[in-house]
């Protein structure tokens, strides 16, 4: 007989649905006012209130009143007022050198020597003829005398008298030649000492004692330049002609400033000298002359420097720093900074322009105006103006 089958145990592992449906639902209910609580907490936070845009942060300087000089500037060539090469008028042998090259000399110094023998032996020449026809223009002046005498008590015919007047005259003319020839030999003499001709500086030497050299040779023994005073040559444009000639017929005398390269340091100050009687057609240009002392050789001959023209000084005018005025196209304006600290655009007329400062019209004294920051800037916007940060002055220690 087959043992009987034994009932399935029973599985208490699995509750069954009355059995779960209570913590079910108590877990929801805890869930919703977890929510409830936290939706309640950002629901009560005061909401803050909608911010407008904000302001933009600018520089800004006021405008001021005050002088400001105008100048013209270009470029210019320093050009000595005098230079001679200096040449030899004679021929003959260098017997010496009485300079030293770079040497500043005066006028009728001693330069060099020429053998002076030839032409001291052709001055001889020259004296000794003057003197042999000069007796014999006194000889024939004296037979002039006793033929007049003669004549006058009919001794002799009026043709021989006639004779001895051109002998005489004839006398007369030979002398004033033999002068000539004497005065040329003496300046020949004289030209074997080769002086200097102006004051200046000595250049290059060309010649050696023991050469010879040819009379008015091309070479040149050395070239001298004056130095001091000094001149600069540049050019002025057309339309600035006018305003210049305004000023020099009112007696003005316009400073000129001589500059380097970099237009960074001052070589040399000075006055306007001149302006050229033509424009140059091609150019639109007007070349002009300035003078400077150049007591200390500050402008070296041929150097290219930068000249700066005073004409004129603007009085108590409203100055505005250059970084300020914005430019469209033709136009210039400024953003001003009204009471409320809102920018609006306003046009100007630039006068003059010195450094980082420009003289206007279009704005007046006290005015704000608005000097960076211009990038999201435009009529209305509303500006922060940033505080500026002061210098603090360098201490120098006592030790």
């Amino acid at each position: 007989m087959s043992s009987p089958v034994s009932a399935p145990a029973a599985d208490f592992s699995r509750s069954s649905p009355k059995h779960r449906r209570p913590w079910f639902i108590a877990l929801v209910i805890v869930l919703v006012l977890i929510g409830g609580w936290l939706l309640w907490g950002v629901l009560s936070k005061p909401r803050p209130s909608p911010k407008g845009p904000q302001p933009i942060p600018i520089g800004a300087e006021v405008v001021k009143v005050g002088d400001i000089d105008v100048y013209l500037d270009a470029l210019g060539t320093v050009t000595p007022v005098y230079t001679d090469t200096i040449v030899s008028r004679v021929a003959g042998m260098v017997t010496e050198v009485r300079f030293k090259e770079g040497q500043i000399v005066k006028k009728n110094d001693l330069l060099a020597l020429i053998d002076p023998r030839p032409y001291t032996a052709a001055l001889l020449q020259a004296q000794g003829q003057l003197s042999r026809d000069e007796a014999l223009l006194k000889n024939a002046r004296l037979d002039l005398k006793r033929y007049q005498l003669s004549y006058q008590e009919h001794a002799i015919p009026e043709q021989t008298l006639a004779t001895q007047q051109a002998t005489v005259d004839e006398d007369a003319g030979t002398v004033k030649l033999d002068q000539g020839n004497l005065a040329a030999a003496q300046v020949n003499v004289d030209y074997t000492r080769i002086t200097a001709p102006i004051d200046g500086r000595v250049g290059l030497r060309n010649i050696d004692p023991g050469n010879v050299v040819a009379a008015n040779g091309t070479s040149g023994l050395c070239v001298i330049t004056q130095t001091s005073p000094i001149t600069v040559i540049f050019v002025i444009a057309e339309d600035a002609i006018d305003e210049v000639f305004a000023q020099m017929k009112g007696g003005s005398a316009l400073p000129a400033i001589a500059l380097d390269r970099s237009k960074e340091h001052t070589l040399a100050t000075g006055t306007l000298l001149t302006v050229d009687n033509q424009v140059n057609t091609t150019t639109g240009t007007v070349r002009a002359r300035a003078i400077f002392a150049n007591t200390h050789n500050e402008l070296f001959p041929s150097q290219f420097v930068n000249v700066r023209l005073l004409v004129k000084t603007l009085k108590q005018v409203d100055l505005v720093p250059q970084a300020a005025i914005q430019h469209n196209n033709d136009i210039n304006f400024v953003y001003l900074i009204g009471a409320d600290d809102t920018v609006q655009s306003r046009n100007v007329k630039i006068l003059a322009t010195e450094g980082d400062t420009s003289a206007v019209t279009g704005v007046a004294a006290g005015d704000r105006l608005v000097t960076d920051g211009f990038d999201k800037l435009q009529a209305g916007s509303k500006v922060a103006v940033r505080a500026q940060t002061a210098t603090v002055p360098a201490v120098t220690n006592p030790g």
